[in-house]
């Protein structure tokens, strides 16, 4: 008698038809403006904060994170979560670099950043609170 819950094998196919996992779809990204702030809300679920990086350079916000797959004794019948480097950059300008935060909660990356004209091409990593 087979004791696996049938709807283990439902979608039988779904692993052949489904396109590889986009990194893009890992980080999901809402931005949005309030008071002279520009804001952005990043999910980046199942991950540490001390394994995500947010550096600016060249009017570039880059976040990434990594997740290092850890090596169990198991027989998988179905694996869906990724491991691994993510990457995701935006293009927000030369703003004041010294006016940028980060804080991660929950699974939850915010950063914010002023409106800003100010010229600056340096890199700078900033720290996550």
């Amino acid at each position: 008698m087979n004791l696996m819950p049938k709807h283990f094998f439902n979608s039988l196919l779904d692993d052949f038809l489904e396109l590889p996992i986009s990194k893009n779809n890992i980080m999901k990204v809402d931005i949005f403006e309030k008071d002279d702030l520009y804001n952005m809300e990043i999910e980046i679920p199942g991950f540490k904060k001390e394994n995500i990086m947010v550096d600016y350079k060249d009017g570039y916000l880059t976040i990434s994170a990594k997740k290092d797959e850890t090596k169990e004794d198991k027989e998988y019948i179905r694996r869906e979560r990724f491991y691994g480097e993510y990457q995701r950059s935006f293009y927000i300008g030369d703003i004041d670099d010294t006016q940028i935060n980060a804080q991660f909660n929950d699974g939850l990356l915010t950063v914010t950043f002023p409106k800003s004209d100010d010229k600056s091409s340096r890199k700078k990593s900033i720290e996550i609170q």
